[in-house]
């Protein structure tokens, strides 16, 4: 599988627990720490920690290596380490405040429609 296949499966996982604008960043040939940044968010602490918990556990499903999980107990701001995708998983109220896609505005939005079809 490639990052195009992680990227999908990571912004479905998130996408069943409900996370709200998701937005995948394609970060090649800007940042050398990922190739795609995706961002969303959860309206309670118990609502972050199930995306990112769902996150991890399809990753591992199709082994894929988990390389990292910070901020999981505060649930304010979880960032999963996938490698070439790393996932913002915000909190409401601090999503607002870090405003990831201003920072990186250069960075083109994927287009995510083929992957969250109702």
């Amino acid at each position: 599988m490639n990052n195009q296949d992680l990227l999908k499966i990571v912004v479905k996982a998130a996408d069943d627990k409900r996370a709200e604008d998701i937005v995948a960043l394609n970060m090649k040939g800007i940042s050398l720490i990922a190739d795609y940044f995706i961002i969303c968010h959860g309206n309670s602490d118990k609502q972050v920690q199930a995306i990112a918990r769902e996150i991890k556990e399809k990753a591992i499903e199709l082994q894929y290596e988990v390389k990292r999980i910070e901020g999981f107990e505060e649930a304010r701001w979880v960032l999963i380490d996938l490698g070439d995708v790393v996932v913002h998983v915000f909190h409401r109220d601090e999503r607002s405040y870090y405003n990831l896609e201003r920072l990186w505005g250069d960075a083109p939005l994927e287009d995510l429609r083929s992957v969250l079809k109702p």
